[in-house]
């Protein structure tokens, strides 16, 4: 006991309760310096033992315990906030899930000013950057008077190879995060009001593509999943350089545009949101400018169909499934792309020898006959292919049909219903002309246009011909010159025609003269 008297006192910890006399030992509480040291000693113990977890412990098995771990602090200490992971990569899937690309379409929107860690990326239109938030930043939204916090997190991947002798990538997700009496709110419409506006933005900064059809992708492998090839549409047509009656023009806009935003009516009416077109007029009336105007306006993609390359109705059809919403269908001169002029039905009256000349025919390349048979789209399936039940996969499509010649297409194919709307591309007018004239020359008034107004009732030239003349063919060159070109292309083309009509009454005369006199003979 006197030794531990001793001691306590050298210690500076020996204290009497004055009752009883006895002694209580008491420890000084510890310095800043064995503290520091105690915390760094413990902190470096646990650091290694997580790296030899990290090193031999195998990965799954660290995220099975990491899982548990999560649960039990719940249950310990349960949390009012609900979280929500929207994965890169959901499941064994290869391609990226759409929701996560739509929430970060989302929330580059959302970014505050006090975000300090983004990433830029160059857009699609190549012309700016794109900002988006990084991984581990954090990102608020109000919505409804409710509040939810974004989160880009990852889950690290496995360090060791795995079969395929690739190391596992990281798992990218954003996080949601919310108060659970926002629940219902979050089910009911906070979810898919982030999709819709993703959907619109990703829309919107797009980069437009025009695609074709055709044979060549089908012997690449890494080509085989489409049967499309496309390139970046840039045409810079639009509705303000097309020389047409400005009123036409405008009633097309009205019609595109109301079509594009009236996907709750045709829900409504049973019928799929699509509408076709026919564009129908001489060669060089703008039916190609048109289409071009119509996706700048729309902003909608453009599938230029050849018909021609497409082997049979089967094929018709997985091309028309592989086509996307917000796109333009387009089979130009469907005149001249197939046997679809009428010709539905077999000519019964043929004669005899022409029969047996194609019996001997079918009897000697019979395999031949089957091989064209094959690879030829029936009328049948392009009636199906605009209208049938696989065309209203997708949505927000316009299907558009272009020709020289429509009183040779079969009337069943350019019905109400399949071709919506009939636009007539004729020959250029005095208001079409005033339009070109003011794009080409920046002219809105000229003293010509009076004479040129005159002319342009009479003779019948294209719009090509007339931006053709209006053109000017060198820097020095002034308005007046290409509008005098523009009035002596006229007046030629209008003595060319009067030419014509001139011939043709002389040889009505003729014939008629000639069928009187043979009258008269038989009579005598």
């Amino acid at each position: 006991m006197d030794s531990i008297s001793r001691r306590s006192k050298r210690n500076g910890t020996e204290n009497s309760d004055g009752r009883d006399g006895k002694v209580v030992v008491r420890r000084r509480p510890l310095t800043m310096t064995e503290l520091l040291t105690s915390t760094s000693s413990t902190l470096a113990t646990i650091m290694f033992a997580w790296s030899i977890i990290r090193q031999y412990c195998p990965h799954g098995l660290r995220q099975y315990f990491h899982s548990y771990l999560g649960k039990f602090f719940d249950y310990i200490y349960p949390s009012p906030y609900i979280r929500i992971a929207i994965y890169e990569f959901a499941g064994d899937r290869l391609s990226r899930n759409k929701a996560f690309a739509a929430v970060e379409a989302y929330l580059s929107n959302k970014l505050s000013d006090d975000a300090r860690r983004l990433k830029a990326e160059v857009g699609e239109s190549k012309k700016n950057f794109t900002l988006s938030m990084d991984e581990y930043e954090r990102v608020t939204d109000e919505y409804e008077n409710a509040e939810f916090w974004w989160t880009l997190t990852k889950i690290a991947g496995s360090t060791k190879k795995s079969t395929s002798l690739y190391p596992e990538p990281d798992r990218r997700y954003y996080q949601l995060k919310f108060h659970k009496k926002h629940r219902e709110l979050v089910k009911e419409s906070y979810l898919k009001h982030v999709l819709k506006e993703g959907k619109e933005i990703r829309m919107n900064r797009r980069r437009r593509k025009l695609y074709t059809n055709g044979t060549g992708n089908r012997w690449l492998p890494h080509r085989q999943s489409t049967m499309w090839s496309e390139v970046y549409f840039e045409h810079p047509a639009n509705f303000d350089t097309i020389g047409m009656d400005p009123e036409k023009k405008q009633e097309i806009i009205e019609d595109l545009l109301t079509f594009s935003q009236s996907k709750e009516y045709y829900a409504r009416i049973g019928k799929a949101w699509k509408r076709g077109y026919l564009l129908y007029g001489p060669p060089g009336t703008g039916k190609s400018t048109m289409i071009a105007a119509m996706a700048n306006l729309l902003n909608y993609d453009v599938y230029d169909l050849e018909l021609t390359a497409v082997k049979d109705n089967t094929e018709l059809r997985k091309l028309l499934i592989e086509t996307t919403s917000k796109s333009i269908i387009v089979i130009e001169d469907i005149d001249c792309s197939l046997e679809l002029t009428g010709q539905r039905k077999i000519k019964k009256e043929e004669s005899s020898k022409e029969e047996e000349k194609v019996k001997e025919k079918a009897i000697k390349e019979p395999k031949k006959e089957e091989e064209e048979v094959k690879t030829r789209v029936t009328l049948s399936g392009l009636l199906n292919f605009i209208d049938g039940i696989w065309s209203a996969c997708g949505g927000e499509r316009l299907i558009v049909f272009t020709t020289n010649h429509v009183e040779k297409l079969d009337p069943a194919l350019i019905r109400r219903g399949r071709m919506d709307k009939h636009i007539e591309l004729s020959y250029c007018s005095y208001e079409a002309f005033k339009v070109l004239a003011k794009n080409y020359l920046n002219v809105e008034t000229h003293e010509l246009f009076k004479e040129i107004k005159e002319l342009i009732t009479d003779a019948k030239m294209t719009p090509a011909d007339v931006a053709e003349n209006l053109m000017p063919k060198s820097r020095q060159e002034e308005a007046d010159i290409s509008l005098r070109r523009l009035i002596e292309s006229l007046k030629e083309l209008k003595r060319a025609a009067e030419e014509k009509k001139k011939r043709k009454e002389e040889k009505s005369k003729e014939s008629s003269s000639s069928s009187s006199s043979l009258s008269s003979e038989k009579k005598g």
